[in-house]
């Protein structure tokens, strides 16, 4: 009875974390995948199978066109099958052109012209991002958004603020010229500036002053317990003298604010894989499903609101890893889709085959890592 209540109950495994989980993911999946079976039927090309899920099919149906749509047991991705693609990483099937019929030739993915096949396959991280964009939309506009005065009310102990000089009371004005407007704002510059020295002009007593100020690079740790390395100078901003308040949008306004905040991801995202090159970030932040598994759970303890953010969050996520200039993800076919624009012919099969062996090789072993750095985070191991 105590596994089964641990199982069912609101913060058990299945409906605590497994339900969250698949939530979050098959919703981001299922937009990318139809962001490009939409294109595809835009430009002409067929689809044989939309599949949400890998593996065997647990439940589907065909549609007036003939595609099958499926639901698959494996919920860890998905795929649209073109007319003519011999698998679902949509690798032209070469041997089976002679074999397709006139009607099917004119719906073939391969046949169409390279704009149309890079519009498709740029259109399923396009989805990506616009999902994440109607979600902070709807956030915004239905919910609101807490913000906060950009003012000083506490100084950790020994912190980089405390050395400097910062007083409470002080006001941030502006980041390295940027001007600051809310407190989240100075939250987010200085996190992803570790190490890198900021001029911070702030206002003290109706006077600006300036500093220079170079945020150190600490281990944080969040409600959950999820342990973190960022850029931090140790200013606190509290409910009695931050001037913390939710506020409402507007449709329009909203959208504005949404676009910035997918942006937002973007940058931080695309910083994080840089930092990792250039040996500036840690590569222990890189999760697999585990961890998104757990993330989700966690997060679905807060209400379905930050749940939904998390899904925007995940999806802009996914949008950038398959524009990866990989073969087998979006990112490869589009460079080699640039090739063969430049070239005016396609880039040599034997290529494109030794290319998808290769993105293979490095989405396995990242999918291996990705995995090794979940259990490590799971068992507490270093």
């Amino acid at each position: 009875m105590d596994l089964v209540t641990g199982l069912f109950a609101t913060d058990g495994f299945l409906l605590g974390t497994v339900l969250p989980f698949l939530f979050v993911l098959l919703i981001v999946v299922f937009v990318h995948e139809l962001g490009h079976y939409l294109v595809g039927r835009w430009c002409g090309i067929g689809a044989t199978v939309f599949s949400v899920g890998f593996g065997p099919e647990l439940a589907g149906f065909n549609d007036r066109r003939g595609t099958r749509w499926r639901l698959s047991w494996i919920p860890l991705g998905g795929y649209v099958k073109f007319v003519g693609d011999m698998n679902a990483a949509s690798v032209p099937n070469a041997e089976d052109d002679s074999s397709l019929s006139p009607q099917e030739r004119e719906q073939a993915f391969q046949f169409k012209s390279v704009g149309r096949r890079a519009a498709t396959v740029f259109a399923g991280p396009a989805a990506n991002f616009l999902l994440a964009i109607v979600i902070f939309t709807v956030i915004f506009s239905a919910f609101g958004r807490g913000v906060a005065d950009p003012v000083v009310s506490e100084i950790r102990p020994d912190s980089v603020a405390e050395r400097v000089g910062f007083q409470p009371g002080d006001r941030f004005i502006s980041l390295d010229g940027i001007p600051v407007e809310e407190f989240s704002d100075v939250q987010r510059y200085v996190s992803v500036r570790a190490g890198t020295t900021i001029t911070m002009v702030m206002e003290r007593d109706g006077e600006r002053l300036t500093f220079e100020v170079t945020p150190e690079r600490l281990e944080i740790e969040d409600r959950f317990g999820n342990k973190m390395e960022q850029g931090i100078i140790g200013v606190v901003n509290n409910n009695q003298t931050g001037g913390r308040r939710v506020e409402r949008y507007g449709i329009g306004e909203s959208l504005v604010m949404a676009v910035g905040e997918t942006w937002y991801v973007v940058e931080r995202t695309g910083g994080y894989i840089a930092g990792i090159f250039s040996g500036r970030e840690k590569p222990d932040q890189i999760g697999g499903p585990i961890r998104v598994a757990q993330m989700s759970g966690q997060v679905a303890t807060l209400g379905f609101v930050p749940l939904l953010n998390l899904a925007a969050i995940l999806s802009i996520s996914i949008g950038l890893l398959n524009l990866l200039p990989i073969p087998i993800l979006d990112g490869g076919h589009l460079v080699f889709y640039l090739f063969e624009a430049l070239r005016g012919k396609p880039v040599s099969e034997r290529a494109q085959e030794y290319g998808y062996r290769i993105g293979f090789a490095l989405i396995l072993g990242l999918m291996v890592f990705a995995t090794w750095n979940d259990i490590t985070m799971l068992f507490g191991r270093s």
